[in-house]
């Protein structure tokens, strides 16, 4: 999924003015849906400060894939962020746009073809913190099951199965919404996300933080 950034990456960090701002407007919509997930409102100023983060260590960035390395520096800005504030998540998004979702074993994969340029991030966001961040990192903003458990410090397929299961409670309430007579079980909220576990050769050696 996603687009291959690689030699936009190498010109953005051999200066080129016009890669990096490339490089935001491909990662940004996504970025931002992802955040609003994690701290509603502020969004914007985490995004904003990712990006600050992401511009200023471009050149230590070697190698890894470049969208699993922007979301994790973005991610742990959100969980520093929702520890100083020391409340839990909150989502003012109306829900615009999400049409039916397949409920097939490769779910994850097509969702974002489903999800439309304005996701449901409040529908999303009433998911278990773990199959909602699956969703989000996988159908939002396009990483592969491998880049996502890095990210969240999880095995790949643990990622998948989190994924597909929180994709399939989606069509469910889909569905309850079009007849309301069906029933649906809604997970009780959850908590502030806790920072990834160390997962083995997995994790990346740095969040990206100074």
């Amino acid at each position: 999924m996603g687009t291959d950034l690689t030699a936009v990456v190498r010109a953005a960090q051999s200066g080129d003015e016009a890669a990096f701002r490339q490089l935001y407007r491909t990662l940004q919509p996504g970025l931002l849906r992802y955040l609003t997930a994690l701290v509603g409102a502020d969004a914007e100023d985490i995004a904003s400060e990712t990006w600050l983060q992401v511009a200023r260590d471009l050149a230590t960035f070697t190698g890894q894939e470049f969208r699993a390395w922007t979301v994790t520096i973005a991610r742990n800005r959100a969980l520093d962020h929702l520890r100083r504030e020391r409340r839990r998540p909150a989502v003012p998004v109306p829900v615009q746009e999400l049409s039916e979702l397949p409920a097939t074993s490769d779910t994850a994969e097509r969702a974002s073809e489903r999800l439309g340029t304005r996701a449901a991030i409040e529908m999303i966001a009433r998911l278990p913190q773990r199959e909602a961040e699956a969703v989000l990192l996988r159908a939002v903003i396009g990483l592969d099951a491998e880049s996502a458990g890095r990210v969240l410090g999880r095995r790949s397929g643990a990622v998948r199965t989190a994924a597909h299961r929180g994709l399939r409670r989606l069509a469910a309430e889909l569905r309850q919404q079009d007849d309301p007579a069906a029933t649906v079980t809604r997970p009780a909220p959850r908590s502030v996300p806790a920072p990834p576990a160390p997962h083995g050769s997995d994790v990346e050696p740095t969040d990206g933080r100074r």
